[in-house]
């Protein structure tokens, strides 16, 4: 009997919001099909002057930042002796390596309403709870710091008393999410920073213009810090009623798309070539395809953008139509019989094809 998967397009739910802004995630419980196929996700939002306490997760993701051109990140990574400060804008995507701490400001004017957004998508194969990304934080109310008695964390810090003990794990009770009065400062970026190109990767300055939109394939060959992480990266801008080729993952990879913009339809095939999913998308929708599924979708008057990642650095893709698709490489008798066509059909077919379709995206 074929599994019956639900791949409803869900909107994330809030965990957490505070003066500095919110996080906000899908869960395996709200959308099941996050703990089968083992992919997570979640967004977090800072207002000026939010900051996002250090914390480390169960699970390598990638941050791509949707809004914004104030933020500040700061990561350490596993076995490294130093926090790196990073500069992000829109368009920025950033790797985050499993066992990385990482820390997250939104440096604008307080006086700003310039948001900092990001969406992270990440692979929970490891997680604790597949589905789902979980955070363990340095600082703050529930901290793992926190947890321990006062006499180990006297111990280990080298405190005198236990009310030194007790300020070291108690003054922060924010949780996650706190915001910084105009007094506090926090490193910033180096100017000309190399590891600002090396850890953090701008997908509009590098998509590929295309008919009817833009492209960008991101891969460890491209940007080698993504292979830490095991995931490749894809942002697409498809313009007013013009739709992407169907495709589907010829490894076991997954992909999760989010909607970034715009909205439109959507249409998953399945098992048997059964249409197990087809719906409207609209701007902050995640949805998940599973592996071998196939996926196609249509913009609508406003267009449509999506961020997506796939669950392995140099993914296998195949495309169902274009000039590079599968169709074009069979051979005209095996159309032909397979399709039971005949040959004037087929020829026609495949003509039309190559006039109206690239690899990518079909124009209106």
């Amino acid at each position: 009997m074929a599994l019956e998967f639900d791949l409803t397009p869900k909107y994330s739910e809030k965990v957490v919001e505070g003066e500095g802004g919110e996080y906000r995630s899908w869960s395996s419980t709200q959308l099941p099909i996050l703990s089968h196929t083992k992919v997570g996700a979640g967004r977090l939002l800072l207002h000026p002057r939010g900051f996002a306490l250090p914390h480390y997760a169960d699970s390598p993701k990638v941050g791509f930042v949707l809004q914004g051109n104030n933020g500040v990140a700061g990561m350490v990574l596993a076995n490294e002796p130093k926090e790196v400060v990073l500069k992000l804008k829109k368009g920025d995507l950033i790797p985050v390596p499993l066992g990385a701490v990482s820390w997250w400001f939104n440096d604008g004017d307080s006086d700003s309403n310039d948001d900092l957004e990001i969406v992270f998508l990440g692979d929970t194969s490891q997680a604790h709870f597949p589905g789902n990304i979980t955070y363990f934080f340095i600082a703050g109310g529930g901290s793992m710091l926190g947890g321990f008695s006062t006499d180990f964390v006297k111990k280990a810090f080298g405190m005198d008393t236990n009310e030194e003990a007790n300020k070291l794990v108690k003054s922060q009770n924010g949780v996650l999410v706190i915001k910084l009065d105009d007094t506090k400062t926090l490193p910033k970026p180096k100017q000309n920073e190399p590891n600002n190109n090396n850890l953090v990767y701008n997908n509009l300055e590098q998509c590929l213009k295309i008919e009817s939109g833009f492209w960008s394939k991101v891969t460890k060959s491209q940007f080698p810090f993504l292979g830490e992480v095991g995931l490749c990266a894809n942002h697409i801008r498809v313009e007013a009623n013009a739709m992407t080729s169907p495709v589907y993952t010829c490894d076991s990879s997954t992909q999760v798309i989010y909607v970034v913009s715009g909205g439109g339809m959507i249409q998953v095939v399945g098992f048997n070539g059964k249409l197990v999913l087809e719906s409207e998308i609209k701007a902050g929708h995640l949805v998940i395809v599973p592996r071998s599924f196939v996926v196609s979708m249509m913009a609508g008057h406003e267009g449509l953008e999506c961020f997506s990642i796939i669950t392995t650095p140099e993914p296998v893709i195949q495309n169902l139509a274009g000039k590079t698709s599968l169709m074009e490489a069979l051979s005209c008798e095996v159309l032909q019989v397979s399709l039971n066509v005949t040959p004037d059909f087929q020829q026609n077919f495949i003509s039309k094809m190559r006039l109206t379709s690239n690899s990518i995206i079909s124009p209106p």
